[in-house]
């Protein structure tokens, strides 16, 4: 469920108010069916139940000639200081769909806070694929049922790969490839506040 918030919350603050058609057309352009087990129905649900915890705010229904009324959704203070907390969390988490939703709303956040939580998240994987070659030890025949040594082989390669991958991204922030929220120049599309004249 907190990849479904993270989300929303993320486009209805990117948009600064959005319905709830059009926070769920801009992620199926993204294709988060594909990366993440987010599907539609979440995310109508996700919406409603946001609201319901004051962490966005609706407006009355506005008729649309698209068809029936609409409800447009603002971030309110609490949805601001929740989307950063799951941001956060996301960066930090080995878990490919809610690092996957962190990334897509990473430049939010100042770039030394992004790497440290990607540093952080670093760590965690490369603990887990040493814990796990340690676990090797354990599993005396490799052929027999239920082959664990062999998954751990396939699971430590899984989590050497997500190292590299965070190990890349980190030289690509470190090389000024995205723009983030402290960067003297932003665009107005992030939602990141004033933009410089």
């Amino acid at each position: 469920m907190s990849t479904v918030r993270l989300l929303v919350l993320g486009v209805v603050r990117r948009h600064g108010e959005a319905h709830g058609y059009a926070v769920h057309r801009e992620l199926i352009s993204w294709r988060v069916d594909t990366w993440t087990r987010v599907k539609p129905p979440s995310i109508y649900h996700a919406i409603k139940q946001l609201n319901r915890e004051g962490l966005l705010t609706g407006s009355e229904p506005q008729d649309s000639p698209q068809g029936p009324a609409r409800v447009s959704y603002r971030i309110t203070a609490d949805g601001e200081r929740v989307f950063f907390e799951l941001l956060e969390t996301a960066l930090r988490n080995p878990d490919v769909e809610e690092l996957g939703a962190g990334v897509a709303f990473m430049r939010c956040l100042p770039r030394s806070r992004v790497r440290t939580l990607l540093g952080q998240q670093l760590s965690t994987t490369r603990a887990i694929d040493g814990q796990l070659e340690g676990m090797k030890a354990q599993w005396p025949d490799p052929d027999e049922p239920p082959h664990a040594s062999h998954l751990l082989d396939l699971w430590r390669g899984s989590f050497r790969s997500h190292a590299a991958w965070t190990a890349q991204m980190l030289r690509r922030i470190d090389g000024g490839e995205f723009q983030f929220a402290d960067d003297d120049t932003q665009t107005s599309h992030l939602g990141l506040g004033p933009q410089p004249r």
